[in-house]
């Protein structure tokens, strides 16, 4: 199935969760979309609330349900509480990581920055989305792209960053400390209705 490209609310609005993490797609219309999206639905299924869970997820980190099941098969396999592991394991993903620096404003602003070669690795160009970072690995601009118009204006939006990345103002670089605990990570989200989903 090829990405969705369509409007970020809609989706959003669709599984009652904000998607950007800011709150915005659901602080006018906080009901699913189209003309009977705020009439009363009845209660959903064991299914339909876990299938509901992954949506979320997967809709947030802008996964198709290939690399999202992949994703979440190699967290099965890791020491740990699978649950957990599989949140980690999307949030070391470099187009998540640029977008938690601030060198993007979206998660989707920050794959195609990957995507068009502006981002560098340990000095080295990574132009794959889904790469996944090691705690220590440094993430940057290349030295051309640092005083792009898009890249300052999302940086100058930047009030707070999470604790397991270190940000280096003069550099415009950030550096991946460390894995993140789970209490860091979006409260909103049941990982534990994915783990059922994937494994009945």
């Amino acid at each position: 199935m090829a990405r969705y490209t369509g409007p970020s609310y809609k989706k959003a609005r669709r599984v009652g969760f904000s998607i950007s993490e800011t709150g915005k797609e659901l602080a006018r219309r906080p009901y699913g979309p189209g003309q009977h999206g705020n009439e009363r639905k009845g209660k959903l299924s064991d299914y339909g609330t876990q299938l509901k869970e992954k949506q979320k997820v997967r809709f947030m980190y802008g996964l198709n349900e290939r690399q999202f099941r992949k994703t979440f098969e190699e967290a099965a396999k890791m020491k740990g509480i699978q649950g957990d592991n599989f949140l980690r394991l999307l949030e070391s993903r470099l187009d998540n990581l640029a977008f938690r620096t601030g060198f993007a404003s979206t998660r989707r602003g920050a794959r195609q920055l990957v995507n068009h070669g502006h981002v560098t690795v340990n000095g080295k160009k990574v132009n794959i989305p889904s790469y996944r970072c090691k705690p220590g690995d440094v993430i940057s601009l290349k030295e051309d792209d640092k005083n792009l118009k898009v890249v300052a204006e999302s940086l100058s939006k930047v009030t707070k960053r999470v604790e397991y990345i270190s940000y280096d103002e003069g550099k415009k670089e950030c550096t991946y400390v460390r894995m993140p605990e789970r209490n860091e990570l979006n409260a909103d989200i049941n990982e534990a209705l994915i783990v059922e989903f994937y494994n009945k």
